[in-house]
Formats: structure tokens, sequence, C-alpha cells
């Protein structure tokens, strides 16, 4: 029987009739200090480098995938369709692992990705009716390379591309 539900039941049956919220006290401090120690541990727990860089690598290679999507299908779209730079934004100064030759090309594919964004948005901003295009060919080739180079990075540093298991919810809480 759980500790609170003993405290609870020893107070109901105290022979005078009068319940003894001290052990009841007690217990519910016991259990808030064990909730808090847990989530302490769960918000100061280390990351493994490891995996956070195979993440980031991930998180990378899908917006690469989805950038070389939007490049193949670009003309056969009906409207004009932003390309994706969110995690190149955020982890843009932390892919110095990757090397050299792959630092520039992702940085030149988001660079002409996020361009292209910003005449996009100013386009709309002054209402024009002008279909922006962006250099399809000179995004591809680099677009191309690093896919293949962030898959080579997945497969020689993980061991595999796509994550095939999911974290429960206890190993997000331990860190595993």
């Amino acid at each position: 029987m759980p500790p609170i539900a003993l405290a609870i039941l020893t107070a109901i049956e105290n022979k005078e009739g009068i319940m003894d919220w001290g052990l009841i006290g007690e217990r519910l401090l016991f259990v808030a200090a064990i909730v808090a120690f847990l989530l302490l541990f769960s918000i100061f727990r280390g990351r493994n480098p490891r995996k956070a860089r195979a993440e980031m690598v991930r998180t990378l290679l899908s917006e690469t995938r989805i950038n070389l999507i939007l490049v193949d299908t670009f003309h056969q779209q009906p409207k004009v369709r932003r390309f994706e730079t969110t995690h190149w934004q955020l982890n843009k100064k932390k892919v110095d692992f990757l090397g050299k030759l792959m630092q520039e090309d992702l940085a030149n594919a988001f660079g002409q990705a996020m361009d292209h964004n910003a005449r996009l948005n100013a386009a709309k901003k002054s209402k024009s009716t002008e279909k922006v295009v962006p250099d399809l060919e000179g995004m591809k080739a680099p677009l191309v390379r690093i896919k293949r180079g962030l898959e080579d990075w997945l497969l020689a540093n993980v061991g595999r591309i796509d994550e095939s298991e999911r974290p429960g919810m206890i190993d997000g809480l331990f860190g595993r």
C-alpha cells in the first residue's frame, strides 16, 4: 500500500476520532521531496554530446530533404513556397565537426534558401505579383552533396540514417 494511503487510513482509524494531520503531512513532505528530486535530476542531467550531434545532423538532413523536394517540384507548385531554414539558423555555429567542405555547402545552400525567403517576404510586403524564383540549379548541387554527406556521417557515427526507435517516457526522464 502506498505510504500516503497508509497515512490517511491511520488518521481515519484513530481511536479518538481526531485526525492525525502530522503523519499525513510527513508523508506528503516525503513524496514531494522525491518528486522534486526527480524533477531536478531530469532538468540538470547532462546531455550526451554524441546524441546531440546526431540529432542536429538528423534535423539538418530533414531540412535538406524537404528543400530538395521543393527545388525538384518548384515549377509544379501553384504558389511559391518558403525553404526550410529553421534548424540551420539554430545550429549553423555548431557544425564545426562536419568538415570544411560540408560546412561550405551548408552555408551556400541554406544561405541561398534564406535569401530566397527574404526576397519572398519582401515581395509579399510590397504586394508584388511577380513570381520570386531562386537559382534552382545552383541550390540543387549543394543540397545533393549535403544530403549524401549527412547520411554518410550518420552511418559512420551512429550506424543508421533514420532513428528507428523512439524514446519512451522513462527514457526521456533519465536521459537514455
